[in-house]
């Protein structure tokens, strides 16, 4: 039987780390977890052009490294890698699910979609933005990450989160997805909103999920990231869903396939 993949991906500033939590809580329910480094966040060579196309097809090659179906589960801005993917590999991808993500109509990045919503600029973590790699990057300072990101987990919790946070090249955050409704369009979606965000506005989470309709949607009243502070409500909300999508395309049994030609 196919392994059910569960591919995690991290959004800008953060790391595989932000899933620590959440792996355990998957095994156990029966799915494989599948932690993704994105290029372009942390470290980079000089010389190297990161951008949406050259993250996405980071997650297609892990995504087609695996036997059977994923579903992915993008955070933040990993939502945004995890509509490129959907489109580029509509057959791989069961399921899609944002976690406070960039579910992000076509064309559109998330500066644009705030300006649009005529959002006070800077919007969330932008106002506390520091400069990087001589201004090819940004970084989160500590203390900022701690109050905008992880203001409701465990006191520790935010402190050790924050300063786990790396530089990110600005070329692999501002991105904008393309999408078609024929590949993208046809996967199911589960778009998991945090509504005490302080980054991410519940006004853009909810946006987002009229401009792009169809998610099913799960709210909980948490902050930035719920795998630090509302762990189990989130592993029930991915589980839930995971255990939808995967039914839906299980491989068909011999004597459901019809006969052979």
């Amino acid at each position: 039987m196919s392994a059910r993949n569960i591919v995690l991906i991290h959004g800008a500033w953060a790391g595989g780390w932000v899933w620590d939590r959440v792996c355990g809580p998957l095994k156990s329910a029966g799915f494989n977890p599948v932690v993704v480094e994105l290029p372009g966040s942390g470290s980079w060579n000089p010389d190297d052009v990161i951008d949406l196309d050259v993250v996405a097809e980071h997650v297609v090659a892990v995504v087609e490294s695996l036997d059977g179906q994923c579903a992915l589960v993008g955070h933040s801005g990993g939502g945004i890698v995890a509509s490129q993917v959907a489109e580029l590999l509509p057959s791989r991808v069961t399921g899609l699910v944002y976690v406070a993500g960039m579910m992000l109509p076509s064309q559109t990045d998330f500066g644009m979609l705030c300006i649009e919503l005529g959002l006070e600029s800077p919007v969330g973590i932008s106002r506390w933005l520091v400069p990087a790699d001589d201004g090819d990057a940004t970084a989160v300072p500590p203390e900022a990450g701690a109050a905008v990101f992880f203001h409701e987990a465990p006191v520790a919790d935010a402190i050790f989160a924050a300063r786990m946070l790396v530089p990110q090249l600005e070329s692999a955050r501002l991105m904008a997805p393309v999408w078609t409704e024929e590949r993208f369009g046809t996967v199911p979606r589960l778009y998991v909103e945090c509504t005490l965000d302080r980054t991410v506005p519940i006004e853009a989470q909810r946006a987002m999920q009229r401009l792009v309709p169809g998610a099913q949607v799960v709210s909980l009243g948490t902050d930035h990231a719920p795998q630090l502070s509302a762990l189990p409500e989130l592993i029930d909300a991915i589980t839930d869903f995971a255990r939808q999508v995967f039914s839906r395309t299980r491989p068909l049994e011999p004597a459901e396939a019809g006969p052979s030609n």
